[in-house]
């Protein structure tokens, strides 16, 4: 997993846990209950913790399953255990918005947030309350984010993360849907030549994880997901995935790319100063559209989609990313439609432009928060598809 991790741009820890794991073996079985007299434990068993008594000694009840009791320690639990410890030493020192006004939070602002299945939750709750018994530099707040179920409408049997995106260049990769898509997608609208073109390579990258991440977050968490493989596609033109955000963000690079350009060949003057500029000439209703249905309202739109709600007491936690994901693809429609009406590079004439400012402006701060949303989901924008 932390494999196909890397691969969507998302940080996960590379030191190995074998010392770690070796240190806690040595605490469990300080730690754990042996078998009874005439009792013989399971093969692969260490030993037993009753996790009750954990909670009890934490006083920390509240949200827990109530049919956790015995708990059976193996050697693979150990290593999940090693690898969330290597995951809390080497992760980044800022915690999350909202972590500083948690009434049980670390001196220190550590906070660990399990991200988990419904079906694998029971599961994490032992491994949550075991690393509390093994380790006394456990981080004191710890929050379960549970996630729905992922159903794949279409697909032979069960699919695991790493055959949904392969990238190529895998000699064990079963299916990688995604970026076939993305490729058949760029050789229709490019040529196959230039599909195939090594510069595109990364592109195509970029426009797979977009596509994988905006499907998965444009759900809230804790509803079921259903993915829909056979016979699907990707088109830059389709109005709910990735792809169509990036093709948006790319058609503004290529806005700018061209008054730059037009700029240096004297066609149009030097952008002006802000406060020079007229807004009063912004009189279209797809310029109101985007200024307050998309550049005022964002500050809000990340500072909810980036706040787990950890504050409030109890063992689960709640995010909000399908709020940025339909935010995204909103501004997107509503500029895409803005910008096939409104030609914005106009005649070189000096009573136009004023408005031509005006709009580009605007236009700038438009890019600005696609900008800003994308890094959120830790996506790069595209300057070309």
């Amino acid at each position: 997993m932390p494999t196909f991790l890397q691969q969507l741009h998302v940080d996960w820890p590379a030191a190995s846990e074998r010392a770690a794991t070796e240190a806690l073996r040595s605490l469990a079985l300080a730690e754990l209950s042996p078998a009874r007299d005439g009792e013989a434990l399971p093969p692969g068993v260490l030993g037993t913790v009753c996790l009750k008594e954990v909670m009890q000694e934490r006083g920390r009840a509240g949200g827990y399953d109530p049919n956790l009791d015995k708990c059976l320690v193996t050697e693979d639990l150990l290593c999940a255990l090693a690898e969330l410890q290597e995951a809390v030493r080497h992760g980044p020192g800022d915690g999350p918005p909202g972590l500083a006004e948690a009434a049980d939070a670390d001196a220190g602002g550590c906070m660990v947030v399990h991200v988990v299945s419904c079906e694998e939750e029971f599961q994490q709750q032992k491994l949550d309350l075991l690393w509390w018994k093994l380790d006394e530099q456990a981080p004191l707040t710890q929050k379960h984010l549970v996630c729905g179920p992922v159903k794949a409408a279409g697909a032979p049997g069960a699919l695991t993360a790493p055959e949904y995106y392969e990238p190529p260049g895998s000699l064990f990769s079963t299916l990688r849907l995604r970026h076939a898509q993305v490729c058949k997608a760029s050789a229709r609208k490019r040529g196959r030549e230039l599909a195939r073109d090594p510069a595109w390579t990364e592109v195509v990258r970029v426009l797979s994880v977009a596509t994988i991440k905006f499907e998965m977050l444009s759900t809230a968490p804790q509803s079921q997901l259903l993915l829909a493989l056979a016979g699907g596609s990707i088109s830059t033109k389709g109005t709910k995935s990735g792809t169509f955000v990036m093709y948006n963000c790319a058609r503004l690079a290529t806005l700018f790319e061209g008054y730059k350009h037009s700029t240096e060949q004297g066609r149009y003057p030097t952008f002006p100063p802000v406060s020079s500029l007229n807004f009063s000439l912004l009189q279209d209703e797809g310029e109101w559209l985007l200024l307050f249905n998309g550049v005022l309202p964002f500050p809000d739109v990340l500072s909810q989609t980036a706040a787990l709600a950890c504050a409030a007491p109890g063992l689960h936690a709640t995010a909000r990313t399908e709020t940025m994901c339909k935010f995204l693809v909103q501004l997107s429609m509503d500029f895409s439609s803005y910008y096939n009406r409104i030609h914005i590079l106009g005649e070189p004439r000096p009573h136009l432009f004023g408005q031509m400012f005006a709009r580009l402006q605007l236009l700038r701060a438009v890019r600005e928060v696609l900008h800003a949303g994308l890094a959120m989901l830790g996506l790069p924008p595209l300057n070309h598809i």
